[in-house]
């Protein structure tokens, strides 16, 4: 009693003196505070999940800010792999810069082949100024067409496509340059390839998936357990997160037959593999990054289960080998970006992008995302054909009710 008693006097004192009404203090905030500071994070301000960047600030505004730490990002090849694998590189060159550790794994291509392609950080002024002066022709010409494009367009705020601004939270790179061998030896990097580690560990088949799959998650299993990422366990050495990255998920490579057929024999062999690696990543200091080549996946309840399993999903539609590669309202642009979905962590909503018109192209240095629009002059063509069109099928319309008329007349007499 005595004890509570002068408890209670020293909490009147504060709040006579004008301090806090209460001793309370949030130990929460201590351990907050530990975690934000981990290298190449940040919290959100809307759900207050740690967000790490996936190296495109463009790609980081459409996912509400960044890859939450322990969810996965499913991405959807183009048709040629060729942007798909470009932003795999980004999200590996970021976590190169923030010193996180990386777990590349590959059936195509030994990992260390793809490190060597990463490309190159803008970390000085210089590269900046150089990135600068070559989006300055796109915002000329956006200011002098300011004026025709339609009110309901000109107010939309832009998306962040070039290092003009100066930001605390993700890096610019620069395509054209590959990533120097002193900044790789920097981190510590595990890599997986599948025929290497097919070799050299017995086929077996766990968990009722395929050899692949169940040698692969032993591998991140292993990774994040002894190398101090397992955030269900107190870990005695400094905390840090491992990015992990696998390429081509679902392709024949991997030993799937889902790509096949219609009717593949094991159909739940990658579904399963996300269902555990979710797990997997739920309890640890990670982020994952997937690449899948839905345009090849023939049965589509399976590519529906894949998108139920993952947190974001991201399509791109390339326009190499299509009508749109030479179709003059798409002369500005490569592809089309197709968000099918945001997680809701914390909250009953998520993160909704202000518009789903997006798209993208390829720069000499820097690739980027924008809001898709057609241009003036070639939209006004396009209403007036339109209207055109409207008017020449009124009067075959109206024409042809007129001959059915007669007809309807002349069978009445």
């Amino acid at each position: 009693m005595a004890a509570r008693g002068a408890g209670a006097g020293t909490t009147a004192g504060t709040a006579a003196a004008g301090g806090p009404a209460t001793s309370f203090q949030r130990k929460a905030a201590a351990g907050g505070s530990r975690l934000s500071a981990l290298p190449g994070t940040r919290p959100s301000a809307r759900h207050g999940q740690l967000l790490l960047s996936s190296g495109l600030p463009s790609l980081d505004a459409v996912l509400g800010g960044g890859l939450a730490v322990g969810t996965l990002l499913l991405i959807e090849e183009d048709k040629y792999a060729v942007y798909s694998n470009l932003l795999f590189k980004y999200f590996l060159a970021e976590g190169v810069v923030c010193g996180h550790d990386l777990f590349v794994a590959s059936a195509m291509e030994p990992p260390d082949n793809i490190l060597k392609k990463l490309p190159a950080p803008l970390l000085d002024d210089a590269h900046r100024n150089e990135l600068r002066e070559e989006a300055t022709p796109a915002k000329s010409e956006d200011s002098q067409d300011s004026m025709k494009i339609a009110w309901r367009y000109e107010n939309l705020p832009k998306m962040e496509a070039s290092p003009t601004t100066s930001t605390k939270f993700g890096h610019y790179y620069d395509i054209s340059k590959t990533m120097s061998p002193e900044l790789l030896q920097s981190i510590k990097r595990h890599s997986f390839y599948l025929p290497e580690e097919l070799s050299l560990e017995p086929k077996l088949k766990t968990w009722n998936m395929n050899c692949g799959y169940a040698s692969l998650l032993h591998s991140i299993q292993r990774v994040i357990c002894q190398e101090g990422f397992d955030g269900s366990h107190p870990q005695k050495k400094q905390k840090n997160i491992l990015r992990i990255g696998i390429q081509s998920m679902g392709s024949l490579l991997w030993g799937d037959d889902i790509c096949s057929s219609d009717t593949p024999e094991d159909i739940h062999s990658l579904t399963k593999f996300l269902y555990v690696l979710r797990g997997l990543l739920r309890k640890s200091l990670s982020a994952c990054i997937i690449t899948v080549p839905s345009h090849l996946i023939q049965n589509k309840a399976i590519m529906e289960r894949v998108t139920n399993l993952s947190d974001m999903v991201v399509g791109l539609e390339s326009f190499i080998g299509s009508e749109r590669e030479t179709n003059p309202l798409y002369k500005d642009y490569h592809g089309l970006l197709h968000v099918h979905q945001i997680p809701r962590l914390n909250s009953l909503i998520c993160d909704v992008s202000d518009t789903k018109d997006l798209a993208f192209r390829l720069k000499r240095k820097q690739f980027t995302i924008e809001r898709l629009h057609l241009p003036p002059d070639l939209s006004d063509t396009v209403s007036r054909s339109s209207k055109q069109d409207l008017a020449e099928s009124a009067k075959l319309l109206s024409s042809g009710c007129g001959a059915m008329a007669i007809g309807k007349k002349h069978l009445d007499f």
